[in-house]
């Protein structure tokens, strides 16, 4: 499946790109609400955060990537259908550090492992809904809809669980591996310690 990544972006639909350590993140919200946070394309320029609240959610995202255990406090927005409503509260429930299967999460909600994928693909507020923790039974899974190894978006999430300290299914090889190529420096760290 292609990278939805590399194909819905469009430069001015976000009011602020935001450059952290994983990549770019777009980000849209109203005065009161993120209305969603969206993982864009390494080449996407940055734009700064103009308003407070686009400025908090900055802020708060910073202070994740120093510190995993760090606990968002940022008014999100309404959004999905019911069931995903019920996917996304359960992937707020599971712990950092840690992570769950789409069958285990299936399993718990009564459902099928296919549209709880679905419904992670659909989260508007990654990582802040850290969909990142639901993986597959034998590999990392899918990451926003898209399932290519290589691609960007598996980065991001092998980061993003390296960075929590839960390398799931071959996540700690894949991101050393890519650590060595781009000479960066990548520690395995339980969720809560600081980087620094």
């Amino acid at each position: 499946m292609p990278q939805r990544v590399a194909q819905r972006v469009h430069p001015h639909r976000w009011d602020t790109v935001l450059e952290l350590p994983f990549g770019k993140l777009g980000l849209r919200c109203s005065k009161t609400e993120v209305l969603a946070l969206e993982y864009l394309p390494a080449a996407t320029p940055p734009r700064t955060a103009s308003t407070p609240l686009a400025r908090e959610v900055q802020a708060q995202l910073q202070a994740y990537c120093r510190d995993p255990g760090h606990r968002f406090d940022l008014p999100l927005s309404p959004a999905g259908t019911a069931f995903q409503r019920r996917v996304w509260t359960l992937l707020r429930e599971i712990p950092c550090g840690t992570t769950r299967t789409y069958g285990e999460a299936a399993r718990q909600l009564g459902s099928a492992a296919r549209a709880v994928g679905q419904a992670c693909g659909a989260n508007p507020h990654a990582p802040v809904i850290p969909c990142h923790r639901i993986v597959a039974a034998a590999g990392l899974g899918g990451f926003a809809h898209s399932t290519d190894a290589a691609g960007e978006l598996l980065l991001i999430k092998r980061w993003l669980l390296l960075h929590e300290g839960a390398p799931a299914n071959g996540a700690a090889q894949a991101v050393h591996a890519l650590a060595a190529a781009t000479g960066e420096v990548v520690q395995n760290q339980p969720c809560g310690a600081v980087h620094e």
